[in-house]
């Protein structure tokens, strides 16, 4: 597609002598020897996001909240047409480092306010930090229960009453621990004029989806929240089994 021809998909895995699968640096050695041209994944991602977009702007209003006065812009998804939101704040000058978090839609937590979770807390208080900082960018992404959508997340809380943590009951579904796709989030960023972050979140994996994006992380600030006798293993499991950076669980 890329190249202007009809969309084909081939995989084709080149091996080592040992069996092994080949990696970067003995790809180069092989493009060299054959004289074949090579591209990495990093070189097609700054390619698409030169060449195409996933997202249309669709309205930005004003939104007076509880914790501060934003604009609200709505996104649509050019491949679903799912809807996603960036609650924004302030202006700023190119390649200036802005205040920014990625947040998933959690209707249990962000509605309902369940103590399940910590997600609801978290947004709140994203909200008043931007607040304070006076300018700053929250982008809601509309993929719950981390990707797998709200009756999945259902379900994986039936299965965590049974004695299963977030981890294993996801796995049981037939799910990753985690399925979110940043790409959305990362194109929403750049809309915006965004391109260097001081990014509010506990969880590496996320850092490391917006880096493949073409951002540009100076800053990672922790945003976590009192753990409660409801949301605790589930903070547990997140820390010990996902990695995130939770100071207040042991």
């Amino acid at each position: 597609m890329l190249a202007g021809f009809e969309p084909v998909g081939v995989l084709v895995e080149i091996m080592n002598e040992d069996g092994t699968m080949a990696r970067l640096p003995e790809l180069m050695v092989i493009a060299q020897k054959f004289n074949l041209k090579i591209v990495s994944i990093e070189d097609l991602i700054k390619y698409r996001l030169k060449q195409e977009s996933l997202i249309d702007k669709q309205v930005t209003v004003k939104l007076p909240t509880e914790w501060g006065n934003f604009d609200l812009t709505a996104y649509r998804q050019r491949s679903n047409n799912m809807e996603h939101l960036a609650l924004h704040k302030g202006t700023w000058e190119k390649g200036e480092p802005v205040m920014v978090r990625v947040h998933s839609s959690c209707v249990t937590g962000d509605i309902f306010g369940s103590c399940r979770c910590d997600c609801g807390p978290q947004l709140h208080k994203s909200m008043e930090m931007i607040e304070k900082a006076g300018k700053g960018v929250i982008v809601y992404i509309n993929q719950e229960g981390r990707g797998i959508g709200l009756l999945n997340k259902l379900k994986a809380y039936a299965l965590q009453e049974d004695g299963r943590d977030t981890v294993e009951a996801n796995a049981e579904l037939g799910f990753k621990p985690d399925e979110r796709d940043y790409g959305v989030g990362a194109q929403i960023i750049r809309d915006l004029g965004v391109t260097k972050l001081r990014l509010l979140s506990n969880n590496p994996t996320k850092r490391a989806g917006l880096i493949g994006y073409g951002l540009e992380i100076v800053e990672n600030i922790a945003i976590e929240i009192e753990p409660n006798d409801h949301n605790r293993k589930y903070l547990e499991t997140k820390k010990l089994k996902m990695g995130h950076n939770l100071e207040l669980i042991d």
